[in-house]
């Protein structure tokens, strides 16, 4: 899957939790949690969104990885790269 498909996947899995989100004026640096107003459930439920879209374990231990839109994609695309 190229780094293109795979953002695509990811601005509709956030847009899925959090139907209010312009995808368009994502901020790629900026942490999801504070830009989006997303609390810790729906995080969760983001990261389980997308591990199974991409059949692919997210352990809990890489969440410190995931803060931005840029740090997701960074770590799904070598996730999946591997």
């Amino acid at each position: 899957m190229k780094p293109a498909e795979i953002q695509i996947a990811l601005k509709e899995e956030l847009h899925r939790i959090a139907p209010d989100i312009e995808v368009t004026e994502i901020d790629p640096a900026a942490d999801l949690r504070e830009e989006f107003d997303i609390d810790s459930i729906d995080f969760l439920t983001l990261v389980t969104a997308l591990g199974k879209r991409f059949d692919l374990a997210m352990p809990e231990a890489d969440y410190a990885h995931m803060g931005t839109f840029n740090d997701l994609l960074t770590y799904l695309v070598g996730s999946l790269h591997k």
